[in-house]
């Protein structure tokens, strides 16, 4: 049975608001659900901080739907990239369980997708893309594991919103082919949240095929959670010790090759 995830819960100060999103996602069916924090770097100076224990969320976390396990919650940084010098690997990334970046310009966007030591690369759905997608950049991407994000809760605001997610979708599908594509909500209610299998169905208009429309929520979610885990490790060291106790008896003679150990026994 297939294991649904949302990679964009958007953050709020608001707990309350906050603890209803996750609850009706659980209620839809979703297993894991990442709460995103947005940083902007070209606005008021904003400094990347460490994310909210999830653990303050809830005493008791929601079942979910079908399941008889609690929902897991992740935390996600989003970078807002307008210049190369935003986006530098810094020891805060490593607080969170998966970073994404938000190029705006062509540049960018190509950095990201070859350099940027990023799980999850986002497209946007609220403006016509200022540039095109290059199959070279895209490719490099889909070759390290990295994943592009398609959020649908703005086509669900707004009409014009609307034509730009299919538009930039759409442009991204000829290219990829709808390889290493994730759908995530970006809902900040619980009423902008859709189930599952309505957002499969919803990966039609995306350009996705069936197939790549559930594992948008599925299997590549769980990709890029794992890729996420990665990264956090990737620096890690792995010290080892040289034994230095003395073998045994028996030990000493198994180690003696067969032939030489016959002749031993045969001088005794």
């Amino acid at each position: 049975m297939a294991v649904f995830m949302d990679l964009n819960i958007s953050y709020t100060t608001d707990k309350k608001r906050l603890q209803s999103v996750i609850e009706t996602a659980a209620h839809l069916g979703y297993s894991t659900v990442a709460i995103n924090y947005v940083v902007d770097l070209e606005q008021n100076k904003q400094e990347i901080g460490k994310p909210k224990c999830v653990s303050e969320l809830f005493d008791t976390f929601p079942i979910v739907q079908g399941k008889s396990r609690p929902i897991k919650v992740l935390n996600r940084l989003t970078v807002v990239a307008s210049r190369a010098a935003h986006f530098k690997p810094l020891r805060e990334y490593k607080a969170y369980d998966l970073v994404a970046a938000y190029p705006k310009t062509e540049k960018l966007f190509h950095a990201a997708c070859m350099e940027f030591t990023i799980d999850i690369i986002c497209v946007a759905v609220t403006e016509k893309l200022p540039f095109f997608f290059k199959r070279s950049s895209v490719s490099g991407a889909i070759e390290r594991g990295v994943f592009f994000e398609i959020s649908y809760t703005p086509a669900i605001r707004d009409s014009t919103m609307r034509r730009y997610t299919i538009a930039n979708a759409l442009s991204l599908m000829e290219t990829c082919k709808g390889k290493n594509v994730i759908v995530t909500s970006g809902a900040e209610k619980p009423l902008e949240l859709r189930g599952p299998y309505d957002i499969s169905n919803l990966g039609l208009l995306f350009g996705l095929s069936e197939g790549d429309g559930k594992a948008a929520i599925s299997t590549n979610c769980r990709a890029v959670h794992l890729h996420g885990e990665k990264r956090k490790t990737a620096l890690g060291i792995v010290h080892t010790m040289k034994n230095e106790q003395p073998l045994t008896e028996r030990q000493e003679k198994e180690d003696v090759p067969a032939s030489k150990r016959a002749k031993i026994e045969m001088a005794k």
